[in-house]
This record gives structure tokens, C-alpha cells and sequence, in this order.
């Protein structure tokens, strides 16, 4: 059955063991991560792309991929820079792929959203306005993931 709104996507994100949802989240962060090019966003996806992943590795990647969103918040500065606001919501996206699996969080929900957010940061600077179909793609990758 193909997922055809948040709440079903939402939903089937849910049914994922934490290592899948850092997987598919992690597919959903590549889509946008030409937005950032950080090399530490980069170790934290491909670390949440493995199956077996150690908590030493998570917390040094964590630690990497939040300093890296720290850093790009700090570039937005006064002047909106939609181009820096867009990197900076990539970061919070690796972050979410790599972070701690806590009851009740759902990590690749928070990683889509805020690659959602990268990808209407960019649409905003490009002047094509805050239309993208982003959250479609979102659906076609999960539905891919679980085949």
C-alpha cells in the first residue's frame, strides 16, 4: 500500500526498530545534504547507514554532527541566509539519525522533518517560494526501505 499522507507515514516510521529508522533516516539526509557538505553530517550518515553500530561510535558521532549544527546556527547570522539556514537544518537532521533511541521518540520522523525544513530553506533561496515535494519523495524512500 502506498503512503499517501504524514499520518501514515508517521505511522510506518513508527513499526521500525531503532536501527531502521536510523537507516531510512539517514536515506532521507542524503537526499538533502548537498545543502551542507559538512564532513562530520557526512560520518554521521554514514554511520547510521550501518546495521551494527557501537554506543562509543553513536555518542563520537552525536557529539561531531551537533557541533556541526551548533557551527552552521552560528553562520545564519542577523541577515537571513536561507543557503546557511539550509545546512544548519541538515545538521539537525544527521543529528537526529545518530542520536540516542529514547521510549516514545521516533528519530527518522525528526530527521524527515528537518530535511523537509533543509529542502523549503532552499526553495526559499532559489526564489521558487516554500513549494517542493519533499515529503512524496520522503514516502517513495520508506516504501523502498521496506520492500
Amino acid at each position: 500500500m502506498a503512503i499517501t499522507n504524514d499520518k501514515e507515514f508517521k505511522a510506518k516510521l513508527g513499526e521500525l526498530s531503532a536501527t531502521q529508522q536510523r537507516q531510512v533516516a539517514a536515506r532521507f539526509v542524503q537526499r538533502v545534504f548537498g545543502l551542507s557538505n559538512d564532513v562530520r553530517v557526512k560520518a554521521a550518515l554514514e554511520v547510521a547507514m550501518r546495521p551494527e553500530i557501537s554506543d562509543a561510535e553513536l555518542t563520537v558521532v552525536t557529539a561531531a554532527a551537533n557541533t556541526a549544527r551548533v557551527e552552521s546556527f552560528t553562520q545564519c547570522g542577523k541577515e537571513t541566509d536561507w543557503g546557511a539556514q539550509a545546512g544548519h537544518f541538515v545538521a539537525k537532521a544527521a543529528v537526529a539519525c545518530v542520536s540516542a533511541a529514547t521510549p516514545g521518540t521516533n528519530l527518522a520522523w525528526d530527521a524527515a522533518m528537518q530535511a523537509r525544513m533543509a529542502k523549503t530553506c532552499e526553495t526559499v533561496a532559489t526564489g521558487e517560494g516554500t513549494e517542493n515535494r519533499e515529503a512524496e519523495e520522503q514516502y517513495r524512500i520508506l516504501e523502498d526501505f521496506m520492500k
